[in-house]
């Protein structure tokens, strides 16, 4: 593994995490190389003298692949490439065949899929540009050209596609939220970091029988299950996927339908690994990817896992639930705070409101959701989901 030290405050910890990445992708790290410089070098990403050190290091110690903590530049990994001879892979490489082997469900592989072209598109291109600097037309003439621009048609034709097929479960995913909606069902989505627990705490709260493993992105696609609160209140339970820092945007754009499940859920439980001596970065850097989805302004309930694994003193001062999912610790808190958390509880009525008090029914457009509305020889039928406040000042005119 190698990487380029700009003086960034994360450089140690997002080393370990590709580490962590390279032994879930099934890989035997050999050994780890960083390279301190005040930028990175267009064309090698380091410099000449690190790639002489990477290319020995590799024959003496019979590596096969080296893997940049960075995104390289078709440009950049062709030439690290070459200086030395061995099969170069940069981070969202490495997370995208990740995913691609995780991936169980028919839209989680369409959107690695995705993903995977989107990252490939580009360095076909690359290709096609440095073939053309050729000039003259000499060695740039002939199948290889035709095959390069039928590769890209290809991809191109099979993104829009993908694109298309994803439109439609983002459109399903809508109508069951929108159903959900409609029946009053409050939704908790489970977020944080990869590998904090979020599986296993699922599991523990609702037997829900996830695979949950010691590894990043164990499971990718969201699951939902019931759960019911001390209070007889019954919320649905969404896990998803983990987060990580620098998490390549291909992959963010592609998994858009599976992320708003977080987006559009009433609570959020922003789960981490309390056994991580930077879980505070953790927490921050999932706050962070919550604002930029549009989520920052949801109630998050910050929910320290793993407390079974680590100093309680590691914790304190951090505002938030202790648990551990592990050993069902904390969970009395846990369920607590998501009662307090609850939005205001609706509940679907009929109210009719007679021709002379139909002004009344603004009160139900203003404070509720409208599912449909007639005329009757009485009056103004309406059938919606209402908050109870709201229902106590029209129950003259509940009709059911």
């Amino acid at each position: 593994m190698a990487g380029v030290d700009l003086g960034e405050s994360d450089t140690e910890e997002s080393m370990a995490e590709l580490r962590e990445l390279a032994r879930t992708a099934g890989a035997e790290v050999a050994g780890i190389m960083l390279q301190k410089r005040p930028s990175l070098d267009s064309a090698t990403c380091v410099g000449s003298g690190f790639l002489k050190e990477m290319a020995e290091f590799c024959q003496n110690n019979s590596v096969n692949l080296i893997i940049f903590d960075r995104e390289l530049s078709p440009i950049q990994m062709r030439n690290i490439e070459n200086a030395t001879d061995i099969r170069t892979i940069d981070r969202t490489m490495l997370i995208l065949d990740i995913f691609a082997g995780r991936a169980r469900s028919n839209e989680g592989k369409l959107q690695v899929e995705l993903a995977q072209l989107k990252y490939m598109l580009p360095r076909l291109t690359g290709k096609g540009i440095e073939m053309s600097r050729l000039g003259g037309g000499i060695g740039t003439r002939g199948p290889g050209e035709t095959k390069l621009e039928t590769d890209r048609r290809h991809i191109r034709n099979r993104i829009d596609a993908l694109k298309e097929k994803l439109s439609d479960v983002a459109k399903q995913r809508g109508r069951q939220r929108e159903r959900r909606r409609r029946d009053g069902i409050v939704t908790v989505a489970i977020v944080g970091y990869t590998n904090a627990g979020k599986s296993t705490l699922l599991n523990a709260l609702t037997d829900a029988g996830v695979l949950s493993e010691d590894m990043l992105f164990a499971t990718l696609d969201p699951t939902a299950r019931a759960l019911e609160l001390p209070s007889g209140s019954n919320v649905m339970l969404v896990d998803t996927v983990g987060f990580i820092r620098r998490l390549p945007h291909h992959l963010i754009e592609a998994f858009k339908s599976t992320l708003e499940e977080a987006v559009q859920a009433d609570i959020i439980l922003n789960v981490c690994d309390g056994s991580s001596p930077v879980f505070r970065d953790h927490l921050a850097i999932t706050n962070n990817l919550l604002a930029e989805l549009g989520a920052g302004s949801k109630p998050i309930i910050t929910v320290i896992n793993k407390i079974d694994a680590t100093d309680r003193d590691n914790v304190l001062g951090v505002d938030g639930v202790k648990i551990s999912a592990k050993n069902r610790e904390g969970f009395d808190e846990l369920l607590s705070a998501i009662e307090e958390a609850l939005p205001v509880k609706k509940t679907r009525a009929e109210f009719l409101f007679p021709f002379s008090d139909i002004g009344q029914s603004a009160l139900v457009r203003d404070n509720g959701t409208i599912f449909s509305e007639r005329y009757t020889g009485e009056g103004l039928l309406v059938d919606c989901l209402i908050d109870a406040i709201t229902a106590e000042r029209l129950k003259s005119y509940l009709k059911k």
